[in-house]
């Protein structure tokens, strides 16, 4: 992920989005009863940075401990038992997907120098993919522009203040830099797809280990700077009133009823309210690479379920909700817009099963060491109106989840 720009922007620089209360209800375009969701149930508890998540057709959970490079396996029963580690020290583990009894992660170095996608087999762990000697190679987001685009040619005194070795550490307007982040994928018969938050980019990468770009996500702005950010973000006066365009960083990447890859970005910036609601959930064509928005109007959004039967899309807001605490919002078919469905402490990882959403929760909290690990998986029983869960109803969002994928392609698949 690249650095946040804003950081220390206050929240009062801008209006941002209203609070609000999470009622644990939302309603689609239809006339049935709104989606409710049950008291939240803790499934495991005492994890580090749990980012990335996902449940296989029989209830086991996968989950990714980050900062302690820590890939965690947690039975139905709530038992957990280290599943695979990080092959050097340091090194953090995140990406989590499973098919047909194989899981996948990726392992990333701290300075972002080496990434690669794993697999988990019978035999062990063994190598899919070199992301890293992707990004070197290819650069997806070379192609895009960010910052204050058109400042060196309209204002170029202005750019020449901007240093890009103090804060905030970037220059006034570059391309896309060589920076890969692995943050989630989805495995599919053809291959595993990526939402890299280095290289904003959706990548796909193949068994035989072949990557490829499927689509470079669009930069996000243009936000105008005002006096005030620009003091507080360590700008020159000179940038008030000019418009910046920060980086698309995506956090989640699953598949929906119509084939297309559904993506989460957080808006490159602030992750909080300060700057407003940026956060988005696109859609990505998985061969065209075609990049269409569904909705905008999100905070800090780093997961995303899709529900294969109805469409129905659930976000994880990690500094949404009330207070920015975080909450879980639902994104109707055909909606424009998110509605907040349930409050969660800092969530940061969902997933849809049996009915039910999958969910880690207080997964960034910081103590005066450094991250504590008070990290949660808690499940929420969807039902409608209040009613009996999904599962009892054979309808809604009770379908097996995950290891469906859109049309094969005709390459062998290699797994």
């Amino acid at each position: 992920m690249k650095r946040p720009l804003l950081a220390g922007v206050a929240c009062a620089t801008l209006v941002m989005s209203a609070a609000i209360a999470a009622p644990a209800s939302a309603h689609g375009r239809d006339d049935r009863p709104p989606i409710t969701v049950g008291d939240p149930v803790t499934i495991a508890e005492g994890l580090l940075t749990p980012l990335s998540l996902d449940v296989n057709r029989r209830g086991t959970a996968f989950v990714s401990q980050d900062f302690a490079g820590l890939l965690t396996e947690v039975g139905r029963d709530g038992t957990m038992s280290e599943f695979a580690s990080a092959g050097t020290p340091g090194n953090s583990i995140g990406a989590v997907s499973t098919r047909h009894g194989r899981v996948y992660f990726a392992e990333v170095s701290p300075d972002h120098s080496y990434a690669m996608l794993k697999k988990v087999t019978r035999y062990g762990v063994r190598d899919v993919a070199d992301l890293q000697q992707h990004e070197e190679t290819v650069n997806p987001d070379q192609v895009n522009t960010y910052g204050f685009v058109g400042i060196n040619e309209s204002d170029p005194e202005c750019a020449a203040q901007i240093d890009p070795e103090a804060e905030p550490f970037l220059p006034a307007e570059y391309t896309g830099l060589v920076d890969t982040n692995p943050y989630a994928s989805f495995a599919t018969r053809g291959g595993v797809y990526v939402a890299d938050a280095g290289a904003n980019a959706i990548l796909r990468a193949k068994y035989d280990g072949t990557v490829s770009t499927v689509a470079v996500l669009p930069p996000i702005g243009p936000f105008v700077v005002n006096a005030e950010v620009a003091q507080q973000a360590g700008f020159p006066e000179c940038v008030a009133g000019k418009e910046y365009y920060f980086e698309p960083v995506p956090t989640d990447v699953e598949q929906g009823p119509d084939g297309w890859l559904y993506v989460t970005t957080l808006p490159g910036g602030p992750e909080d309210p300060s700057l407003g609601a940026r956060g988005a959930v696109y859609k990505v064509h998985p061969y065209k690479g075609t990049v269409e928005l569904v909705a905008g109007g999100f905070v800090s959004p780093t997961g995303l379920a899709v529900s294969k039967k109805s469409g129905t899309i659930y976000v994880a807001e990690l500094f949404g909700g009330e207070n920015g605490s975080g909450q879980i919002s639902v994104l109707a078919p055909g909606a424009d817009a998110p509605t907040p469905l349930v409050a969660a402490s800092l969530p940061a990882a969902i997933e849809l099963r049996h009915g039910k959403l999958w969910v880690t929760t207080d997964t960034t909290v910081f103590g005066e060491q450094g991250p504590e690990a008070v990290g949660k998986i808690v499940t929420y029983q969807l039902s409608r109106g209040g009613g009996h869960g999904y599962g009892s109803h054979g309808s809604g969002d009770s379908e097996s989840y995950s290891d469906t994928d859109a049309p094969a392609p005709e390459e062998s698949t290699g797994e």
